[in-house]
C-alpha cells in the first residue's frame, strides 16, 4: 500500500518552536483520557438503569474500541493527505458530534442509540490518537520519542482518573436524577461544548507540519522493505492488540468485580476505587517516564508486565480485599505499556511513520472483543474467573519487552 501525500509542504522548525504545538497536542491526551474514564462507569450504570446483562453492556466497549479498528486507517490516510492539524480538528469535531448524540439517546432511553453515540465519539478519538501519538514522536529527537510520548500520555492518565470521579458523582450520587440518564446527557453535553471550543482554538493555531527525519537512501530502503516486513513494527501491532484487550477488560468489569468480591461495596464506592486505580495509572506514567532516563524502555516494559501478571493472578483467586487491592495496583503497571509499545513500534519508520501509527491505533480493537468474552464468562461463572483473560493477554506484552521489540 502506498499513500500519495497532498499535505502542506513539510518544514523542519527549530526546536524552540516545538513547545507550543507540544503543549497544545498534549492537551488532547487529557480529552480522550476523560472519555475513557467515563466509559467503564457507564458500563455498570447502564446495567442498572437499563436492566441489561454484563455481556450486553460491553457493547459500549465494542463500539468504542471497534471504532478505532474501523476508523484508524482512514484517519491515517486523511492525516497523511491533509496534515496533522486538519486531522486533529476532524477528530475534535467527531468527538463533539458523538457527545451531543447522548442527548437524544437519553431522551429515547435507548441503549442501542447510546452505542451509536459512543461509536461516533470514539471515531473522533481514533483520529486524535492516530494523529497526536505520531505527531508527538516527531516533535524532537527520535532517540527520546518514548520519553516524550510517555510524558504526554501522563495527561491521558489524569483525564482517565477524573472520569470515574465525575461519573460516580453524577451517575450514582445525589446529583443523579430520574432514570439516571438525565445526568448522563448533561455530562456529555458539557464535555462536547468544551471539545468544540478546543477545536476552534486549534483552527486558529499554527502547527508545523514536521516530516520524520530520513535521508533519500533511507526512503529507498523503506520503499523496498514493506511495513509489515519490519519485525519490531509487526510485533507492536500484535502486542498493542493484547495490551489494550487486557487494560480494557480489567477496567470494564472492575466495578462488577468489587461489588461481587466485597458485598459491602456499592457502585459509587467501586467507582471511587476505580478512580484510585486510574490515579495510580497516572502516577505510574510519571514514574515510568522518569525511570526511562535510566532504564531502557523495553526493559521497563518487560518488568511492568511481569508485575501486572502477578497482580491480576491474585485478583483471579478472589482473596477478598487483598485481591481488590491487587486489582487496583495493577493499573500502576499498565501505565507505560501503550505509549512504550507505540513508540518502539514506529521507531525508525521514516516516511511510513503516519501509516505505521494508523495500524498500531487500529490494533486498539483488542478492547472491542475481550470485554465481551469476559462478560460472557462472568455471566456464566463469576467476574473473578473472567480475569484469567487479561492475565494471558499481558504475557504477550512481557514477550514484546523481552524480545519482540527487536528489529529485523
Amino acid at each position: 500500500m502506498h499513500f500519495t501525500s497532498d499535505a502542506p509542504a513539510t518544514i523542519q522548525p527549530q526546536k524552540d518552536s516545538y513547545l507550543i504545538p507540544l503543549t497544545l497536542v498534549t492537551s488532547l491526551f487529557f480529552l480522550w483520557g476523560l472519555a475513557y474514564g467515563l466509559l467503564d462507569v457507564l458500563n455498570k450504570h447502564f446495567q442498572d438503569t437499563l436492566n441489561i446483562t454484563t455481556s450486553r453492556s460491553t457493547f459500549l466497549q465494542m463500539a468504542y474500541f471497534g471504532a478505532y479498528f474501523l476508523v484508524a486507517l482512514p484517519a491515517g490516510i486523511f492525516t497523511h493527505r491533509f496534515g496533522y492539524k486538519t486531522g486533529i480538528i476532524a477528530g475534535l469535531l467527531l468527538y463533539t458530534g458523538g457527545t451531543f448524540l447522548f442527548y437524544p439517546a437519553a431522551e429515547w432511553v435507548s441503549f442501542e442509540f447510546f452505542v451509536l453515540a459512543m461509536f461516533v465519539l470514539a471515531s473522533g478519538l481514533a483520529f486524535l490518537e492516530t494523529t497526536a501519538n505520531a505527531y508527538i514522536t516527531v516533535l524532537g529527537d527520535s532517540k527520546s520519542s518514548e520519553f516524550r510520548l510517555n510524558l504526554s500520555q501522563c495527561f491521558n492518565g489524569i483525564g482517565a482518573f477524573l472520569g470515574p470521579i465525575l461519573a460516580a458523582t453524577f451517575f450514582f450520587g445525589e446529583k443523579s436524577a430520574g432514570s439516571g440518564l438525565d445526568a448522563v446527557k448533561m455530562v456529555y453535553i458539557m464535555i462536547g461544548a468544551v471539545v468544540f471550543l478546543i477545536a476552534v482554538v486549534f483552527s486558529f493555531t499554527h502547527l508545523p507540519e514536521i516530516a520524520p527525519a530520513h535521508t533519500i537512501a533511507e526512503e529507498d530502503t523503506h520503499s523496498r522493505n514493506p511495513l509489515f516486513a519490519r519485525r519490531h513494527f509487526r510485533n507492536a501491532v500484535i502486542t498493542q492488540f493484547f495490551y489494550v484487550a487486557a487494560q480494557v477488560g480489567i477496567a470494564a468489569l472492575f466495578i462488577n468485580y468489587c461489588t461481587e468480591t466485597i458485598t459491602t461495596i456499592d457502585n459509587a464506592q467501586a467507582s471511587y476505587l476505580l478512580s484510585i486505580g486510574l490515579l495510580l495509572f497516572t502516577v505510574g506514567r510519571f514514574v515510568g517516564t522518569a525511570l526511562m532516563k535510566r532504564i531502557a524502555p523495553n526493559t521497563l516494559l518487560f518488568t511492568y508486565a511481569l508485575l501486572a501478571i502477578l497482580l491480576t493472578g491474585i485478583a483471579l483467586l478472589a482473596f477478598g480485599w487483598l485481591s481488590v487491592y491487587a486489582l487496583v495496583g495493577t493499573f500502576f503497571f499498565l501505565s507505560i505499556m501503550f505509549p512504550t509499545i507505540f513508540a518502539l513500534g514506529i521507531k525508525d519508520l521514516g516516511p511510513d511513520t503516519k501509516r505505521g501509527s494508523a495500524f498500531i491505533i487500529m490494533s486498539i480493537a483488542g478492547g472491542a472483543f475481550i470485554p465481551y468474552i469476559m462478560g460472557t464468562i462472568a455471566d456464566h461463572y463469576s467476574t473473578a474467573s473472567s480475569y484469567a483473560v487479561p492475565t494471558l493477554c499481558l504475557t504477550v506484552v512481557a514477550w514484546y519487552g523481552w524480545n519482540g521489540h527487536k528489529a529485523n
